[in-house]
């Protein structure tokens, strides 16, 4: 996936005004839109520059934007870095009329989900409810096991009067509740956007994110792990102690085991109705040879098992 100079492809520095990016937006539209334009690329131009407007002018896309950095270069590949829109607050929705059928991959892994989970306006009466905010957060692993508050620091971009964009920090206290999920969300009633007249305030939706985990990884419920194991303990089998969130627990590997076999720990997943697995991938770690000992038990243990690892590959 290549990068999107945004800034270089509308023409403009990146502490550009709201005002300069729509001026400079209406310019290249005209030039290159297909129905005027002679320019031999105007089809593909005029969809790169809309979809670099469709970021730009919306203050909360360009600040996620932003927040990536000046560092990549344009048509460098690129992949965004993990939780890379931690703690940004979207209002959902900000979308012009352009096809964004036509938009490049790089939109859509940064965009592509934010612009449909907003809930649009509620129209021009007097009485409209303010709108929903979503942002998501990121937790420890450890918090869906045994529930948490936390302090939770939110960023909201705003224009001033001048046209520029500025962040708006707010701090919130939220309550993990026990067995939650990854990519399920917390509701918190009445934080989004103040209503109009009598209407009440929108809410605000977090979706919760593992943050990575040395020895775990998350899907659903479940828990997925890689365990060492020694030679000696997957060829005779033996009872080790392998690290759950809850604690140390005893796990038989049987006699026999290679890198790669999988064992299961019922029920020591994320808790729920019913609670999920540990799945355990084992992984045989053969010792080091540093001393002229251990190199004496390798060549006897050569000259003894007879033992040819490729054997089914015919060498």
């Amino acid at each position: 996936m290549e990068y999107k100079d945004y800034y270089k492809i509308i023409g403009l520095k990146r502490d550009a005004s709201q005002d300069e990016i729509r001026r400079a937006y209406r310019k290249l539209a005209r030039k290159y839109h297909p129905d005027v334009s002679k320019e031999k690329d105007a089809e593909a131009r005029f969809k790169e520059v809309g979809e670099a407007y469709e970021v730009l002018k919306d203050p909360e896309k360009r600040a996620a934007y932003d927040h990536l950095g000046a560092d990549f270069k344009a048509g460098q590949d690129f992949h965004p870095p993990p939780n890379w829109d931690s703690g940004f607050e979207f209002r959902g929705g900000g979308f012009t009329d352009a096809d964004k059928a036509g938009f490049s991959d790089f939109f859509e892994e940064l965009f592509g989900q934010q612009g449909h989970a907003g809930h649009a306006a509620y129209g021009p009466q007097f009485n409209a409810r303010g709108q929903d905010h979503h942002a998501k957060v990121v937790v420890d692993l450890e918090d869906a096991f045994h529930g948490a508050t936390r302090s939770i620091s939110l960023q909201s971009p705003e224009l001033d009067k001048h046209g520029q964009m500025r962040l708006t920090n707010r701090t919130l206290n939220v309550k993990i509740p026990k067995g939650i999920k990854e990519g399920q969300q917390i509701r918190l009633v009445g934080q989004g956007t103040p209503g109009m007249g009598q209407g009440v305030k929108g809410d605000l939706y977090l979706e919760i994110h593992f943050k990575p985990h040395p020895f775990y990884r998350a899907e659903g419920r479940d828990l997925h792990m890689q365990l060492p194991v020694a030679p000696w303990e997957a060829a005779l089998g033996a009872t080790v102690k392998a690290p759950t969130p809850d604690g140390k627990v005893d796990l038989k590997i049987p006699a026999g085991s290679n890198s790669g076999n999988k064992l299961r720990l019922k029920g020591r997943g994320i808790p729920g109705n019913p609670a999920g697995d540990i799945y355990v991938t084992l992984s045989v770690v053969a010792p080091p040879a540093n001393s002229e000992q251990d190199k004496a038990l390798y060549k006897e243990m050569a000259s003894k098992l007879a033992f040819n690892p490729r054997a089914d590959m015919g060498v």
